[in-house]
């Protein structure tokens, strides 16, 4: 898909067109990574965070929140808890928290890689190589990390670099591939200051960086950051501005699906707090294939506010349990077993792969689609 149809898509608004493109991203993700769901356990074990991004409300300068940080047991009942729910993976996420020491995280590795079945997936910011290298030798599988944005302007807006030291996440994603995880990251959509031109852009590096998982999701404002107070702002015209919407996600993560169509994409919890009766189900039916159940003590969730009001399908008990898999088999999908990895296939088997695919392509291949006039509609049976 060249940059200029990635543009155009971003742009369109027509409901018939957008149902050929759901259709078009469901039927890659189909053909890539299968009808499965993989269910990953989130613990959030910390909200401690060194920096001051302009978009999350656990900067460090937001001292509105409580803060804590989950103890050795605490965060292993959490993870026997995703064991007994049958998922293949947890992940293990904080702010960018030193208090998270190199040594007694590599103990809580291995302690997990020893006591369960479970990937450990990480996602705990900009940390040195050695920790990365530490971590994945006890036995970390995979890594988080998101760039957030490829304009480097705004990049430097929203996320400061810490005193002495450059933030450079694509680096970072190098060194995580280097060392053998599978390598993980993404963007916000919506963000202030962001361009179609720049998210246009992210799309191709998404594909450029050949990432393992992909993660996107809409900008929530927090009242408690620069950006959510207006405070930092980027000055473009309101035509450039991506919004911060529903179906503007949903355009990414089929466009990433349809660009990166091997990839490991969530239906993520930003997606079920502006649309809490269907928006990961949607999210699901658009590229998706992971849901990231929320495994953190109701104590310590209501203080993990990366955004207000996080939640929806998200929470996790006995009974949300069985309501999660049933809305997932409610869509057609199955619970998937097993840890998840990606497959890397080399060549995919789809017929719709590609990036220089088109869409008239991906019709000319599909009965359930026509042409009609000079415009090209997708008609969804």
């Amino acid at each position: 898909m060249k940059r200029d149809d990635i543009l155009d898509w971003l742009h369109e608004e027509d409901g018939r067109r957008l149902g050929g493109l759901w259709r078009w991203a469901d039927t890659v993700r189909g053909d890539n990574v299968g009808e499965a769901v993989h269910l990953r356990g989130l613990i959030e074990i910390s909200n401690y965070c060194i920096r001051q991004c302009g978009y999350c409300g656990l900067r460090f300068g937001n001292h509105e929140l409580e803060r804590y940080r989950m103890n050795e047991e605490e965060i292993m009942a959490c993870v026997g808890e995703a064991e007994a729910y049958g998922y293949g993976t947890v992940v293990l996420q904080s702010g960018e928290d030193y208090g998270i020491e190199a040594k007694w995280f590599e103990s809580l590795i291995g302690r997990i890689k020893k006591e369960t079945r479970l990937a450990v997936t990480l996602s705990l910011g900009e940390r040195p190589d050695e920790d990365l290298e530490t971590w994945r030798k006890a036995g970390a599988d995979r890594y988080l990390l998101r760039f957030e944005t490829s304009d480097n302007d705004l990049y430097r807006l929203i996320h400061p670099s810490l005193p002495g030291r450059k933030s450079n996440r694509l680096a970072i994603l190098k060194t995580l591939k280097k060392l053998g995880y599978e390598t993980g990251s993404g963007i916000m959509i919506g963000i202030p200051g962001q361009t179609y031109a720049s998210l246009t852009q992210d799309l191709h590096l998404f594909q450029r960086l050949d990432l393992d998982m992909v993660g996107v999701g809409p900008y929530i404002p927090h009242s408690q950051t620069p950006l959510g107070q207006g405070k930092w702002k980027r000055m473009i015209s309101k035509r450039d501005q991506v919004p911060n919407t529903e179906q503007m996600t949903y355009k990414v993560i089929a466009l990433t699906r349809i660009v990166c169509p091997e990839a490991n994409i969530p239906s993520t919890t930003a997606l079920d707090t502006i649309n809490r009766e269907q928006g990961r189900e949607l999210g699901l039916r658009r590229g998706a294939n992971v849901v990231m159940p929320n495994l953190t003590p109701p104590p310590y969730r209501t203080q993990y506010e990366i955004y207000p009001s996080k939640g929806g399908m998200t929470e996790v008990s006995p009974d949300c349990h069985s309501l999660l898999n049933h809305r997932i088999h409610s869509i057609g999908r199955r619970v998937g077993t097993g840890r998840g990895d990606r497959v890397h296939r080399g060549r995919t088997t789809s017929p719709f792969n590609g990036m220089d695919l088109s869409f008239s392509d991906f019709i000319g291949k599909n009965k359930n689609y026509k042409l009609r006039g000079s415009k090209i509609f997708g008609l969804l049976l």
